[in-house]
């Protein structure tokens, strides 16, 4: 079960991605507004550093691997956005990256994570056992295995997110 963080989580997840994840706008949206009878906002998070918030919370996962564990690397599974953000942060933080996506995942969403330096291993979504092969390659090279949603560390960065939508 995912461990909701705590305050005392969001501040240091601020300060583990400050000045390495950009700090996105809030856009005002009048005609959102009219038509939902409340204020919007929208998030603009195309503009963070891989185009996602994924980013954030890959970012601030990888930066608290003890020292000892990194050379083994990170796998992530993803057809796109978690895995482009786990491969940018491994970048940045000189881990190697391995993420499992799909055949059928965007071409472009392929080609961006392994340009950010991940070894991309593909697998089918009908004939493949994804888990068992994350599971395989874990136990092969030892590599820390990254969620995409389910780890209390990065879920930080998208509490951050939402605990600045609630002061606007």
């Amino acid at each position: 079960m995912l461990e909701l963080p705590t305050a005392v989580d969001v501040g240091d997840a601020a300060c583990m991605i400050s000045g390495v994840a950009f700090r996105t706008p809030l856009l005002a949206s009048p005609e959102l507004d009219t038509i939902t009878g409340a204020r919007v906002f929208l998030k603009a998070e195309t503009l963070q550093r891989t185009g996602s918030f994924k980013f954030r919370g890959a970012y601030n996962r990888l930066s608290r691997i003890p020292d000892d564990r990194k050379s083994a690397g990170v796998e992530a599974m993803s057809s796109g956005n978690h895995a482009l953000g786990v491969a940018t942060a491994a970048k940045l933080l000189g881990i190697r990256a391995i993420n499992l996506m799909p055949t059928d995942s965007p071409a472009t969403k392929r080609e961006r994570t392994a340009a950010a330096g991940a070894e991309v291993i593909l697998f089918d979504r009908e004939e493949d056992d994804r888990v068992a092969m994350v599971r395989a390659i874990a136990e092969e090279r030892g590599a820390v295995v990254v969620p995409h949603t389910t780890t209390s560390s990065s879920s930080p960065g998208r509490v951050r997110s939402a605990a600045r939508l609630s002061k606007t």
